[in-house]
């Protein structure tokens, strides 16, 4: 019989860990775990959710009468207010003892009810809903951490009658046993039980609580890291972006210094191209744009160098209209072009073309930027993603957006001219989680 019980207590405890474990793998009750305030509608879902798994035990106990482990009843009461609050709780506690209520255990309903409303109490008086996720099944963590933030008054006494109210569970479930002497409330005593019987059921109780709410803080953890590293990768893509922009606004503002004087005109146009630009990127907060975009975006920026250079400077555009409406990262010809013209064309006396090019092929969408400048020596050539300051920023977000999945190289020749060259895959797919 000792042997028996034990058993029962250590399934008991399985069973809860197992149900957390299946309930977080669906991504609907994830999002609700990741939700400290919630609305009514979203309330509602997680108490279904808590009632439909737990109560499913309640039902298998019930018909059954021997599967007395998978009924987690009062858990899951206590846990649907905790996590819900008291309405949810009242709720959750109502419905996850109908099972045993219509196996006439009469007094379950009223029990898992206030079980309910008393969790969601507790919820209420938290100084800060994430200390609900810091209480630790391991009953020594709670003592180190109350001691260490023993300057927290208001942490120290939650975290006291949480685990208070957790161990006052199964002396409350006794005391209702007792109200009837039959068919009352479910309890897992053993007929003739000794004391250890009752506290070995005392605790597994309370682990029953505690294990499920460590594995779903555990769950709530890993998501949130996750939508960190996303947050901080896009906030990685604005500064690289930021860098680009100043960079270009500067050169742009020299142009017209050096117009107003002598050509009033290029300047005024100068100008109106550089706030047609401007309001472009004022526009815009997005880290990818259709192809077309962009090379609007370039058209206008040459526009404004050609100004500056007059016939001595050319423009191609060779792009299949097939690829127009592909996504590509923001601003991320624009630094080769501006490169092109200030280390290959500026220094040309004749000046030069600049060729853009745009294809599908192999699955892959390819750009080029050519031209037919003064190049670059070798021995700068090989160190040019280390100390470009234009190519190495392009090249890094490159990097963030695609991982391996992209190739960007630079060939040149001295006197001949530079062609750089972009491969990436040519699926929206890839750029989809920071558009």
């Amino acid at each position: 019989m000792v042997d028996q019980h034990l058993v029962i207590l250590l399934v008991k405890l399985a069973i809860a860990a197992s149900m957390a474990s299946i309930l977080v793998r669906f991504e609907a009750f994830k999002r609700l775990l990741l939700r400290e305030e919630r609305t009514i509608y979203q309330r509602l879902q997680l108490t279904l959710a808590l009632a439909a798994a737990f109560g499913a035990g309640v039902a298998v106990r019930v018909a059954t009468g021997t599967y007395k482990a998978a009924d987690l009843g009062l858990e899951a009461s206590f846990l649907a207010g905790l996590l819900g609050g008291y309405v949810p709780g009242l709720l959750g506690g109502v419905l996850i003892s109908l099972p045993a209520m219509f196996g006439g255990e009469m007094l379950t309903m009223p029990l898992y009810a206030a079980v309910g409303v008393l969790a969601g109490m507790l919820r209420d008086a938290a100084p800060e809903l994430e200390e609900i996720w810091r209480v630790s099944p391991f009953l020594e963590m709670n003592l180190i951490r109350a001691i260490r933030n023993w300057s927290g008054n208001r942490r120290l006494v939650f975290h006291l009658i949480l685990i208070a109210a957790l161990m006052s569970l199964e002396p409350l479930r006794f005391g209702m046993s007792h109200l009837r002497h039959e068919g009352g409330v479910f309890v897992l005593y053993p007929e003739g039980a000794e004391f250890w019987n009752y506290v070995a059921v005392w605790f597994s109780t309370m682990f029953a609580v505690l294990l499920p709410l460590k594995i779903w803080a555990n769950a709530r953890t890993e998501r949130q890291v996750e939508i960190q590293a996303r947050l901080l990768q896009e906030a990685r893509l604005r500064a690289l972006t930021s860098q680009i922009n100043p960079h270009f606004l500067f050169n742009t503002l020299n142009s017209i210094a050096s117009l107003v004087r002598t050509d009033p005109d290029g300047a005024r146009l100068v100008i109106v191209k550089l706030s047609n630009i401007l309001r472009r990127l004022m526009k815009k907060t997005e880290n990818v744009t259709s192809l077309r975009e962009e090379m609007n975006f370039i058209e206008d920026y040459i526009a404004i160098e050609m100004v500056r250079f007059g016939s001595k400077l050319r423009y191609v555009k060779d792009v299949e209209g097939a690829v127009l409406e592909a996504r590509v990262p923001s601003m991320i010809l624009q630094p080769i072009v501006e490169n092109s013209l200030k280390h290959g064309l500026a220094s040309k006396v004749e000046g030069g073309t600049i060729r853009v090019r745009a294809w599908l092929g192999e699955g892959k969408l390819h750009l080029e930027v050519e031209d037919d400048g003064v190049g670059i020596p070798e021995a700068r050539l090989n160190r040019i993603f280390e100390q470009g300051i234009g190519v190495s920023n392009v090249n890094e977000r490159l990097q963030v957006l695609f991982g391996d999945e992209y190739r960007m190289w630079i060939d040149s020749k001295t006197g001949e001219g530079t062609r750089t060259g972009i491969e990436i895959p040519s699926g929206a797919t890839s750029l989809a989680a920071v558009s």
